[in-house]
């Protein structure tokens, strides 16, 4: 996914800000879906608008990275933390427009979780079916015009009116590779 989109020799300074995000599974109707957020417009956020994971950055009192990415989903979605099983780490992934090494965590809950938006941060909830990730057919080549700056051949996921790109993308496709090695090992 990172295609013609970054170097991959890509480092993190040592100035950089640290965040925690989720990639939560839960689901609906016995499919697996992964629960993303659009955020909210803020002139001053690089990433107002954009597809992205509940998360955000670590702050002092944060027990550990994990931890950031519990409770900022807690805060932007409203999910029940102690609902959720933590599975584990994915790669952390430098964002060199924000200065943010995102350190996401795959987490599962047994039932869908009763979603309460917070408004000032979240302009809406988006329920991805794990079977439309899985489907190498709905990654797409596009461009994209971002804040007056034209990006060429940008990999994604389109889902229904939502572009899914970047490190959001990246940290999906890694989740989806490590999902289809697990596929690969049942059968």
């Amino acid at each position: 996914m990172a295609k013609n989109f970054r170097s991959s020799d890509t480092k993190t300074p040592p100035d950089a800000k640290h965040a925690g995000v989720l990639l939560l599974l839960y689901p609906i109707a016995d499919e697996w879906h992964v629960a993303l957020i659009r955020r909210s417009f803020h002139e001053a956020d690089p990433h107002s608008g954009q597809i992205s994971f509940p998360g955000g950055k670590h702050e002092k009192e944060d027990q550990s990275l994990l931890h950031t990415a519990l409770r900022e989903a807690n805060e932007e979605t409203g999910i029940d933390t102690q609902a959720v099983e933590v599975l584990g780490p994915l790669t952390s992934l430098y964002i060199p427009v924000s200065n943010f090494e995102v350190h996401p965590f795959v987490a599962f809950s047994k039932t869908r979780p009763d979603f309460v938006p917070e408004v000032n941060e979240v302009d809406a909830i988006l329920e991805v079916p794990v079977s439309f990730l899985l489907n190498p057919e709905n990654i797409q080549l596009i461009d994209l015009t971002i804040r007056g700056f034209a990006i060429k051949d940008i990999h994604c996921f389109k889902f229904e009116e939502n572009i899914i790109w970047g490190a959001t993308a990246m940290m999906l496709y890694e989740f989806v590779e490590v999902a289809r090695q697990v596929i690969r090992s049942e059968n």
